[in-house]
């Protein structure tokens, strides 16, 4: 019975619900009190998975944010999770921590990737991730060699919010040529064009492209196999929007445990399906060592 319990939890099942389905299968009463000592019974398993050791090299690596309703002394505040979805040297998808902050920034980051480092994580060749505030500069610190790119997607959603609607069909044609460009300065001169045409009515629109050029465009040091996968920070997305599968029926979770508990056993549903390697593998592993030689086959002598 307390396997179905933790599999019903982790389905994002109420109390309510996983009562009557003890009521009519096993035809007697279980308390919410009963329910949350089950489902408590795996804190030991998340507290081992929080800080299990990681592989020394992760090819790629995916960093995204989730906001949930967390009740704090009463009242109900706002949780981001921020969560880690990293590329071995096999190909194959592995979410590597979950972490929480009430305020996102280099020191926070610094923490986190620290917690890598400690877990046995030697180099990260690319991290790919949404603008977050103070990673560049954490990275540089905890892993110099890391190569940072920016969501494209997101830059351009971001780029397009300042644009009303009678103009973005034409901004979005003149931003395609950047980012589709088959180089850096090609998309740089791309860039320009647009800046040029477009900067003095919308200014905020060709900022944040220059601003972040650099950032940006680290996608471009690689040919389309590899593009493909790191010019976007969807394949953590994916994971999120099957986590969000489960979590929208809930309203606000009890605690912070309460959050963690479900977070552990959706993802361990969601990573059994991870038993091949990403899209072309074989084609992208050959080019990341052409890339970076060595650096990638530290842990793969006998790939």
């Amino acid at each position: 019975m307390e396997g179905n319990i933790l599999s019903m939890y982790a389905m994002g099942m109420s109390t309510r619900a996983m009562r009557d389905y003890v009521q009519e299968m096993y035809a007697m009463d279980i308390s919410a009190a009963e329910i949350s000592r089950i489902t408590d019974s795996v804190l030991p398993a998340v507290q081992e998975w929080r800080n299990r050791p990681l592989e020394a090299v992760y090819p790629f690596v995916f960093l995204d944010c989730m906001f949930f309703k967390v009740r704090v002394n009463g009242a109900v505040e706002t949780r981001a999770i921020y969560n880690i979805l990293g590329v071995d040297i096999e190909g194959k998808k592995d979410v590597l921590g979950l972490y929480t902050s009430e305020n996102e920034g280099a020191k926070f980051w610094l923490s986190v990737l620290t917690d890598l480092k400690t877990r046995g994580v030697e180099d990260i060749l690319i991290a790919c991730i949404d603008g977050l505030k103070g990673f560049p500069e954490a990275v540089e610190a905890i892993f110099p060699k890391t190569r940072v790119q920016l969501c494209i997607v997101h830059q351009i959603r971001s780029s397009m919010r300042y644009v009303p609607e009678k103009d973005k069909k034409a901004v979005m044609a003149d931003m395609k040529p950047i980012y589709q460009a088959n180089n850096e300065q090609q998309g740089y001169e791309r860039l320009l064009e647009f800046e040029e045409k477009w900067g003095k009515k919308y200014p905020l629109s060709c900022k944040s492209w220059l601003d972040n050029w650099v950032n940006l465009s680290a996608f471009f040091e690689y040919d389309q196999v590899i593009r493909k996968v790191i010019y976007t920070t969807n394949p953590i997305e994916g994971v999120h929007r099957q986590i969000r599968k489960i979590t929208k029926t809930k309203g606000a979770f009890s605690s912070e445990q309460a959050l963690m508990k479900l977070m552990y056993l959706v993802i361990k549903n969601i990573s059994k399906k991870w038993t091949m390697p990403i899209h072309n593998w074989g084609l992208a592993f050959s080019q990341l060592y052409i890339k970076f030689g060595d650096r990638i086959l530290q842990e793969n002598r006998g790939f």
